[in-house]
């Protein structure tokens, strides 16, 4: 564990689950009423999360935050197809089972927000809600959506480009501080967002929306100045955390995340399109320039029990962002719908 993580986060913990070790850290008092478990996106960590683990801490709730599959201390398997919906919802409910939960509140940002909007359609009996920050319940592509990605934005695509084996995990490692540095700024730095998790800035019809970037940041991240701190999000020690950890394992174990893709939608076919008897939280940021509120319109008709909650100001990395707007809206839905 890197000397930044520590000095910021609870005691890491590990459990061994659907085949891999995976680092978790865990708040509030365990077996106490219904936890929620926090799920980070790309890239990210468990530590994305400092903050509402703390609020949660603070108000007696039982949270539990993991490094993912590919992620920071938890393993990080050889296999393409070991980063597929199947795995990464799985490593969810073996989690559950280690800390001795029926069912958990999966709350997800990013890519991790895909991941909590699949636990109800995959694993209906361990979701008790789902909470999606900047990331909505989406509609299931027509056609596979590297395809769609392609033939509307090109092969210079950031979801496109990082199908290629070992470019983007090259690029990316080359220069690890000057990359997070790149991600983790705020939305008036960002001159394009290449941190969406999905093919969300298409329409159904794989359209790509009047005015929209390509998000070809291959080139933005080459010719970007890592000494421009215009709109940096992280402290110093912060940085650290993101650095130290990202050095020590590289960045293909999230970007195998990526490459399932056509898989994942191949798999997809069969899940439930709706999702209902169940209470579910949309949590959105005004200016995220990937995942925007509008990519949240339609949500109400395929989510029986919904509430969407604004976050005015805020870019792609809310919960990092505006942490203490983030932890009211959270904490307070979960004491209305989940009280103790």
């Amino acid at each position: 564990m890197s000397s930044a993580l520590a000095r910021q986060m609870p005691p890491v913990q590990h459990a061994k689950v659907n085949g891999i070790d995976m680092a978790y850290y865990e708040v509030g008092p365990r077996g106490k009423g219904v936890p929620i478990v926090f799920c980070h996106g790309f890239p990210e960590l468990a530590f994305s999360w400092r903050h509402q683990l703390k609020a949660c801490e603070a108000a007696g709730v039982w949270a539990i935050a993991p490094d993912q599959r590919g992620y920071g201390l938890t393993s990080r398997p050889d296999a393409v197809t070991d980063y597929d919906l199947e795995h990464l919802t799985g490593d969810l409910v073996g989690l559950l089972d280690h800390v001795g939960a029926d069912k958990a509140v999966f709350c997800g940002h990013d890519w991790g927000g895909l991941i909590v909007w699949m636990m109800p359609l995959m694993h209906p009996t361990r979701t008790a809600g789902v909470i999606g920050l900047n990331t909505p319940f989406m509609q299931r592509q027509p056609m596979d959506p590297i395809a769609l990605m392609r033939m509307a934005l090109g092969e210079d695509m950031y979801i496109v480009w990082f199908q290629k084996p070992g470019e983007a995990d090259k690029a990316l490692g080359a220069d690890v501080d000057k990359t997070i540095r790149f991600f983790m700024r705020k939305a008036e730095a960002m001159a394009t967002a290449p941190d969406a998790p999905t093919a969300s800035a298409l329409d159904p019809q794989g359209k790509a929306p009047e005015g929209q970037s390509t998000f070809a940041f291959r080139e933005l991240l080459a010719q970007w100045d890592k000494s421009d701190t215009h709109g940096q999000l992280l402290n110093a020690d912060e940085l650290a955390a993101f650095v130290e950890s990202f050095e020590a394992t590289g960045f293909t174990g999230g970007i195998n995340w990526y490459r399932n893709f056509t898989r994942n939608w191949e798999r997809s076919a069969d899940l439930p399109t709706r999702i209902d008897n169940l209470p579910c939280l949309m949590v959105m940021a005004e200016l995220d320039a990937v995942l925007p509120p509008s990519a949240a319109d339609g949500m109400e008709d395929r989510i029986g029990d919904l509430e969407k909650v604004l976050i005015k100001g805020s870019g792609h990395w809310t919960q990092q962002e505006k942490p203490d707007e983030v932890n009211r809206i959270l904490l307070d839905w979960m004491a209305r719908r989940f009280p103790a």
